[in-house]
This record gives C-alpha cells, structure tokens and sequence, in this order.
C-alpha cells in the first residue's frame, strides 16, 4: 500500500547525497517511521553501514520493527532489527537497527566515531525527551569532529522545524502533506466534580453506542486506566466488547495483545496512557477519547527524585491523539473539554530538559568529556540551576572531581545502564557483598510494574524472583549482569537489607515516623497507608514519593534499622545538648540528641548538665527562647541603651546590641558569662555587656554616653538613652539653677532633653534650651509655682541663684 511520505522520499535522498543533514515534517498516517529508513538503504553513502531510527519508546520500537519487517515479508531480526532496554532481535545481516533513545545514547557513548552506522533518524523529535535531546547533541558533536559522513535526519508529525533546520546548519526541510482521513470532533466536557474514570467511562459507552469500530481512550497514568476499565468492565453491555489496557509497564505480550486488530465480529476499547500517541497504528480503530490528560515528570532538587505530575496536554499532543482515529478511514475524536478550550492549550509539551533530573545528562556529558554543556548544540541548553544541582550531586557521591572531571569511581557508574544514583548504589553495596540486592532494586525502581505494587520494597523483591513471565526474566538477566559488572560480591539478596542499600542511592531520604507521618533528612514528610507494614517502622528509606508538599504519599520505601543508620552515617550525625530554661524560677531541663538532618535518631533526658555541655545548653535556649530568658535589670538596659545610642552616631565602631544583634553574637558577649553558671537568672548580664566591649570602647563610651549626670546641687542622676527623641534626664528645676550651659553628652554633639520637675517632681516643662528656659518662660512656670511651692526658692534670677536641692530655711 502507498503511503504518503514516499511522494517525497526523492527530495530526502537528493537533501543526503547533498549534505548530511535533513529534517522531515510529516503528519500521522503519513508513513515516515516505517517507510523512510527501508527507503534509504540503497543509497550509495548507506552501503557501509546501518540506519539507526531513533524511537521514544520501547512498544513503538518493536512495532516500527515489526511492520517494517512485515512489509518485506521476512521476520524481525533479518534485516530489520530492533533493540530496547530488556529485549533484542538483530542479526548478522540487520541493516536497519530500532533502537530507544536511551539505548542509542549508550552506543553512542561506547562508541563516538559509530563504526557501522551510516545514518541516524531522530522519530518524533517533538515528543522532546531528555535523552532524545541528548543523542542528538552528541551525534551532532561526533558528525563535527569525527564523522563528517554521518547522516542525521529528524522526523515528526508536529515539530517546530525552523528552529531544529537552525540547529543543523539550516539543512533542509522536507514536508510531507499526507494522508489522513477526516475526523470529526465531539466536544463533551466532563463535569469537575465526578471522577476522571466514571467521567471518562460514560464517554465511551455514549461513544461505542454512536459510532462503529473499536475506541483508543487517552488517559494520565496507569492507575486511571484501570478504574476506568474496572468502571467499563461493570458497565458495558455489549459482550462483544474487550477491554485492552496498554502502558509502558506492560509485558511485550500484552502490549502486541492491544495493539493487534480485534479478531472478527468483536470490538475493543484500548485504554492507553501517551504512549499510543505516536509511531502506533492499532488496525479497526476509528474513535479516539480524549481526556485531555498528560503525566510529565517534574524534578524536585529537594527530594532528589522526579515527580509525576498531571497536566493539561499540549496542542501538538491532542492533534496526534485525534489522528489516531483516522489513520486507516474516517474517524471521530471524543474530547472531554470544551472546544473554546483549545486554545488556552500550550501549542508544544514542554522539553523534558527544563523539568527534569540532569545528573544522568551531566554524567553522560562528563563520560564524552564535556563539563560545560554550552560547547554543545541544543534546541534549549540544559537550565543552569538544575545543571548545577545535577554536578553537586555528582561530587558528593565521588562520580566527578571538583573541576568536573570524571572520576575512577565516575566512570564505574557511568558504566552500568542505571541513573547514577543507583549505580552508585549498586557499586558500594558490591563492596559489602550485595551487588545482586543493589541491582534487583535498580531494576524494580527503574522498570515499572515488576515486582507488584505493594509499598514495602522487601515484598516487591520477594515476589520479583519468582516472577514469570520474558520481561522479569530479562531484568533479572540483567540485574545479574549489572551485579557482575560492578565487582565485588554479588551476595545472596537479602530483602531485609534492602533499606540499607537503598540509603547509599538515597540519604537524603532517610525517615524517621513521627505523629502518623514519616519525615525526611531533607525536612520533607510524608504519610504513608496506615494498613501498610511500613507505617508501623520507626525508620524508613523512601524510594518513591507523591503528591506535593504537605500532602505528599509514599509509594515505595523498606525500613532501616537505627544501627544501620548509625553505622552508614556515622560521620553526618550530630550530637548536641539542648535545654529548656523555666522563665520563673530559671530551671534548666536539658536534653541530648543525635540528629541527622533534620531526622532526631535519639533523644534523652539529661538529669545533670555541666561544664561546656551546660553552658551549650544554656546558649541553646536563649537562642530558642528568647533574651527575655536573662535578667535585665536596670544596669543592663541602660548599657545596652548606651551602646545603643553611640552605634547610632558611629555605627562602623560599635557593636550591634539589637535582639537579632545579640542573639547572633551570644558566643561573643554570654558564652564567657555562662563558665561558672548554673543558671541564666544568675547572670550578671550589663557585666557580661560590658566585658564584651573593648577596653578603648569602654573609655569611650564612659565619657561619651556616661550614665549619670551630676547636677550643679550634688545629685547623680540616670540619664534615659532609650527615650524618645534622644538622650533625657529627669532633674528638678531647682537643682540646675546657676547653670548658663545646656548639658549635652557625646563631647556636646548632643543635647540632653531636659524633662525639668517640681518639687513634687512633677513635670513642668521639657526643653532642650536651658539658657533659653532661663531667659524665657522660666518668669511664667517661677509665678505658677511661687503660689504652689512657697518653701521652695523661685529667684527672679535663676543664672545667679545657687543650686539647691532643700526647700528655704525656716523663717526666710
């Protein structure tokens, strides 16, 4: 049968024999993953090697392979070929290899120069994942420097083509109008109240009942397929219906058992996550259900783990999803939106790059010996914090040095087929023998589905060695593999260690249960199904995590034992003494903790504190507490006030005495104060002040900012620094009499406000003028108080009356 992308495959040949590079625009059902690399093999530049066709997943890869295949009545394996994670089938005479972008970047990695390999084609560019972005970086860089004859098309049926023919020296763009059959569009909003599965579910029994053929239903994640096949399965009448769930997580058997066509007279409904998307052709298929939904991996640099979030699909997403329908005839899309809805759509998912985990990414580049990622070619450049949290982890887990390089230890991990947290993990635990206990959690963690679905790792272990079935054969074939290859011993897989060796990828996920919850080294808690085994483990290592913060759920985790922990981290564990102090009667009730991070491992009364470890402790609950713990008698707040106001005139010279001031420096100014001390309320705390100052500020600040001023009459009185408007003194009228001077402190840059009192010591009148008071309204308040205090003298000249602090001698 023709397809429509063959009307151009003359202009791709004529755009390779030009030069090396080309990017092919093609629509679903054009047929460009299945007929364009057949089409090149006789090309004269690709009879010294292969075409490698790069798939974004491993179901699309077996079924390009098996059509293409098909197509030349031979079996897959002959000259086409295909290779995925946990399963292969080429041979000596494969000229065209379906490889997974993962797979192709470990080839490339092992070999830059790609012996044998003649061409490249990137399938579904748009789909934009990490490591589709990152084969086509590095087989950029291997075409520049060291094989300039390497062909490089990109393909997709929605790509922005300007910006990826920019990206390959303006290569040419090749556009394919193709073939798709009508679809019509049924716009069925669901209600937000219901449930996706019983929303998702209705839809497709009204569509079954209005339309002919079999349905593909789009849905977010693999537990909405299936309440939605559960909701289906109770609810369809029409026994001739199957109901066919497909997602990544499959066995191939099952994924080829949804996919392949409904035998005759039966219909099926295809529950299926985004993997059905792109490069799947399901024959009979003429309705698509739309629920609008995309799971995206969003990477939290605080958890150190990737969360899977639900969002709106892109416009690129829901045009591919519809074409589903008419691939073979016309077809009906049944959306679960509004159709004014469509435009609010992104017009492209968002590049996995910007979102996700770039350790792998740093890794891989340090392994082909880039540590600055901008000496690359990128449609967009890996985002600099993600990149730098990316190499800090690298570094601590020893896999770079710290100029980027990789490290003996580095190029260990980047050899095994594993993120490189995990093959860390499996390359430290070899050392203690339990290489094969690392590597069999590898695979659970890293391939979906095997194992069951229970939280508790230990069970999920248990049941992966007995499971049955190609697909756990092969990962554990492959885990065996990983554990050989990380030296050391392989061991014998203990379940109940499985929490210890998941803290060598994970330490930052230790846990320890608290309140129902469990919280992490990092801070983050989590609660976990109380029904499960976990919730009644004191300590946990979480491997996987949902939800956001404060509403996050465990998914997958083992216990660890206190002494394991102990052991493990032995050098991050903190030991500290803590104590409360009783605000009335100065108390101290202390404690002592082992913490690590913010996890306490151990905590205990401490009947006696002494020594250094009570004068922490002490320090520990003014920091917690507050200063309102010491004694602040007046002494005290006048220093501080004094110092106060000096800072505020110099503030380069004196020390910041505000609470956060003090608080901060308690080791400087409280920590000598606390040698000889049992309790906070025994502290002398204007000494302790005064003993932090240095001796030429103490001078100073005696001179400058005295606390007492001495009156012309003999008295020594407080000076108020904290006042309102500046320095006060409280002095009666009396006393200053004789005094043609305003007093002022700070060598007279500042004048006393003088708070002038009656005899009574009532106020009479505040100035900061005295000689002017004298001159002035002095004559008024002298008239006002005569009548009031006739004992006390109120002369008619106050410059020439003597101070005095007594009423008139009887008789006068």
């Amino acid at each position: 049968m023709s397809l429509p992308v063959e009307e151009v495959l003359p202009d791709l040949r004529a755009a390779l024999a030009a030069r090396s590079e080309a990017v092919l625009v093609a629509p679903p059902g054009a047929g460009k993953t299945t007929r364009v690399p057949p089409a090149l093999l006789g090309e004269p530049w690709a009879q010294s090697g292969k075409i490698v066709l790069l798939s974004p997943r491993r179901i699309a890869a077996r079924a390009a392979a098996a059509r293409m295949a098909a197509e030349r009545s031979e079996r897959v394996g002959e000259t086409i070929g295909y290779r995925v994670r946990l399963d292969s089938k080429i041979g000596p005479k494969t000229r065209v290899e379906v490889v997974t972008e993962g797979v192709f970047s470990r080839m490339i990695l092992d070999d830059p120069e790609l012996k044998g390999v003649a061409a490249v084609l990137f399938d579904e560019f748009h789909e934009r994942s990490l490591e589709g972005d990152l084969g086509l970086a590095l087989a950029r860089d291997a075409q520049g420097a060291l094989r300039p004859d390497l062909k490089i098309v990109v393909m997709s049926a929605t790509l922005d083509a300007a910006r990826i023919a920019s990206l390959l020296d303006d290569a040419p763009v090749i556009v394919s109008e193709g073939r798709m059959f009508p679809v019509a569009h049924v716009y069925r909003p669901r209600d937000p109240r219901g449930r996706l599965e019983d929303e998702t579910a209705a839809a497709v029994r009204a569509a079954l009942s209005a339309e002919r053929g079999s349905a593909l239903v789009f849905l977010p994640g693999v537990r909405e397929i299936e309440r939605t096949a559960e909701a289906l399965r109770s609810t369809l009448s029409d026994p001739s219906v199957d109901i066919r769930p497909l997602y990544g997580a499959m066995s191939p058997a099952d994924q080829d058992a949804a996919i392949s066509p409904a035998p005759p007279g039966r219909r099926k409904v295809v529950l299926a996550t985004s993997i059905a998307e792109t490069s799947l052709t399901i024959d009979g298929v003429r309705i698509v259900v739309d629920a609008g939904l995309a799971r995206r991996p969003r990477f939290e640099p605080a958890l150190g783990l990737s969360r899977l979030e639900t969002v709106r699909a892109s416009q690129a997403a829901i045009t591919q999803r519809a074409g589903r329908a008419g691939r073979l005839e016309p077809g009906v899309c049944w959306r679960l939106w509004s159709k004014g809805e469509t435009r609010a759509l992104p017009e492209f998912d968002r590049p996995e790059m910007l979102d996700a985990d770039l350790s792998g990414l740093a890794l891989d580049l340090a392994a082909w010996g880039v540590s600055d990622p901008t000496t690359l070619a990128w449609l967009d450049p890996p985002p600099k914090p993600a990149w730098n949290e990316a190499m800090a982890l690298l570094r601590r887990i020893g896999a770079l040095d710290e100029s980027g390089r990789l490290t003996e230890h580095g190029a260990a991990v980047a050899r095994l087929p594993l993120p490189p947290r995990l093959a860390h993990m499996v390359i430290e635990a070899s050392r203690h023998g339990e290489g094969l206990l690392a590597a069999r959690i590898a695979m659970l963690l890293t391939e979906q589905g095997l194992g069951g679905r229970s939280a508790d790792l230990r069970e999920r272990l248990h049941r992966f060695v007995t499971e049955r079935g190609p697909r756990a054969d092969a990962a554990r074939s492959l885990a065996d593999r990983i554990a050989r290859n990380a030296g050391g011993g392989r061991g014998d897989a203990d379940e109940e260690r499985a929490g210890a060796v998941l803290a060598l990828a994970y330490p930052d996920r230790v846990a320890k249960s608290r309140g129902g919850a469990f919280t992490m080294v990092n801070g983050r808690a989590a609660t976990i199904e109380p029904a499960s085994p976990l919730a009644r483990a004191p300590f946990l290592v979480i491997a996987d995590i949902a939800g956001t913060a404060g509403r996050a759920q465990i998914l997958l985790g083992a216990p660890i034992a206190l002494a394991d922990i102990e052991t493990m981290f032995a050098r991050e564990i903190e030991t500290a003494a803590s104590a409360t102090v009783d605000a009335a009667t100065g108390a101290v009730r202390g404690r002592r903790t082992r913490r690590l991070g913010r996890v306490v491992l151990y905590e205990a009364p401490l009947e006696r504190l002494s020594g250094e470890e009570l004068q922490q402790a002490l320090l520990g609950a003014v920091r917690d507490e507050g200063l309102a713990l010491l004694d602040w008698d007046e002494t005290a707040l006048q220093m501080r006030a004094r110092v106060a106001f000096m800072q505020g005139l110099d503030s380069e010279s004196w020390p910041d005495w505000s609470d956060e001031g003090l608080i901060a420096s308690l080791d400087d100014w409280l920590a000598p104060a606390l040698m000889s001390k049992s309790r906070l309320k025994d502290v002398n705390v204007a000494e302790a002040l005064a003993n932090a100052l240095p001796y030429e500020l103490r001078r100073k600040l005696d001179a400058e900012a005295p606390a007492r001023f001495e009156t012309p009459a003999g008295s020594s009185l407080r000076i108020d620094y904290a006042a309102d408007g500046g320095p006060a003194l409280d002095v009666r009228l009396q006393e200053l009499f004789g005094q043609d001077k305003h007093p002022s402190v700070a060598n007279g840059r500042v004048p006393l406000s003088l708070r002038l009192l009656s005899p009574a010591h009532r106020p009479v009148q505040t100035t900061k003028d005295l000689p002017g008071f004298w001159r002035g309204s002095y004559a008024a308040v002298r008239s006002e108080m005569r009548g009031r205090y006739p004992k006390h003298p109120w002369p008619e000249d106050p410059l020439t009356a003597p101070p005095t602090r007594r009423a008139k001698p009887r008789g006068s």
